[in-house]
């Protein structure tokens, strides 16, 4: 059932596991965010499981609960299914991304996204620091380690980063979007 996250530097992350033990993160969340909603619905089971990559308190509330306040106050309501709709979005293109782009695409997205999510405007000279390890970074573009490190290499060749472990200076923005958006 939905469960408020605590704050914390980095986001807690829902994952999905394949049998073979490879991991696709679904979504990250951040302080105040709900996991589990899919299940008040359909009556099945979770969808994905939850990890925390900071302390973090988590607070479970029955389903009954919930449906009581969703009956009592559409507002809360109305914010849920906004927050189902923007996950729905947000699944129908990682699956897109995942059946049409390669790795050095997705890299690409994933890096303007980080700077957008840190508010920093992407320019030449720009250093960012990804915070997370190549398994990690594997796990958020739907792919296994290797490739995520030969993506960066192609990035690296291309003259549009430079890296050192998971920080990287972006070279070419023009460049860099370009490839993001799938015209590279």
């Amino acid at each position: 059932m939905p469960r408020p996250l605590c704050p914390g530097r980095r986001p807690d992350r829902a994952s999905q596991v394949s049998p073979r033990g490879r991991e696709q993160v679904l979504h990250t969340e951040g302080p105040g965010a709900t996991l589990g909603e899919a299940p008040l619905f359909d009556h099945g089971g979770y969808v994905a499981s939850a990890v925390a990559t900071v302390p973090t308190r988590a607070l479970f509330v029955p389903k009954s609960e919930v449906i009581a306040l969703l009956r009592r106050r559409p507002a809360v309501a109305i914010s849920l299914l906004e927050t189902m709709a923007r996950r729905v979005r947000r699944f129908a293109d990682m699956a897109g991304s995942l059946t049409f782009r390669p790795v050095h695409e997705r890299l690409a997205h994933y890096i303007l996204t980080a700077a957008d999510e840190q508010g920093r405007p992407v320019a030449a000279g720009l250093r960012l620091d990804l915070g997370l390890t190549q398994e990690q970074l594997a796990g958020r573009l739907g792919t296994v380690r290797e490739l995520v490190a030969r993506a960066f290499a192609q990035l690296e060749e291309r003259g549009i980063i430079t890296r050192s472990r998971a920080r990287i200076v972006v070279r070419d923005p023009a460049k860099l979007a370009a490839l993001a958006r799938g015209d590279g």
